[in-house]
């Protein structure tokens, strides 16, 4: 039997996925999580063919979830299944570890082929973002001021910024010294051509959310 955990604190999210899933798979055996936290603590005792794991989860939000998902199961796949932008982050969470990645607002029959594609073991990538990983590969990719030159850590760094979040508290959050997020920060704004935080809330709203960071 097909076992499959949902990870998302949308309801109706969750309830759409398992009708797709059911329709593929009639016997499957379904789980539904709300928070990255029930993630963690569900996978130290079961463990599932697939996790459809949401990026901007209450006590996640962050790459980090990957590497708290294989210490707790090593083998599991898992696919991305966010509304976050593809060509910004689709590459960063395949490189960290995941299966797949994919956006809410895709087709039901995407979907459902995203979910078959992990489950084969086949690593699922979605038409666009192959065509800009060829690109960055083969140096015709737009590179001047892009998400793409920031680090991992960077990145991580530039989301909490456009949260709102002060430096001493992602000191605290990411256990780093505050001269140290203030380095990252001058990068970030270097590589950005910014002058400040506000210019960076203004260019990449869709990184501000309410949600919060890992906790585990």
């Amino acid at each position: 039997m097909t076992k499959i955990l949902i990870a998302d604190d949308h309801t109706i999210i969750r309830i759409g996925i398992a009708m797709i899933i059911e329709e593929l798979h009639p016997s499957v055996q379904i789980e539904q999580v709300s928070d990255f936290n029930e993630v963690v603590a569900i996978l130290k005792d079961k463990s599932f063919d697939l996790l459809i794991l949401d990026i901007n989860i209450p006590g996640g939000n962050n790459l980090q979830m990957i590497e708290a998902i294989r210490l707790r199961q090593p083998d599991q796949k898992i696919l991305m299944f966010t509304a976050y932008d593809e060509e910004l982050f689709a590459s960063r969470y395949l490189q960290a570890g995941a299966n797949g990645y994919l956006v809410k607002d895709s087709p039901r029959e995407e979907i459902a082929k995203a979910i078959q594609t992990v489950l084969q073991n086949e690593v699922y990538v979605s038409d666009t973002v192959t065509q800009g990983i060829l690109q960055r590969l083969t140096g015709k990719a737009e590179n001047n001021y892009s998400l793409s030159q920031l680090s991992n850590r960077e990145m991580e760094v530039l989301q909490l910024l456009v949260k709102g979040n002060s430096i001493t508290e992602i000191a605290a959050m990411l256990h780093l010294g505050i001269t140290t997020i203030n380095t990252y920060k001058t990068r970030i704004l270097e590589k950005l051509n910014m002058k400040n935080v506000v210019e960076l809330v203004s260019r990449y709203p869709m990184l501000v959310s309410n949600k919060q960071q890992l906790n585990y």
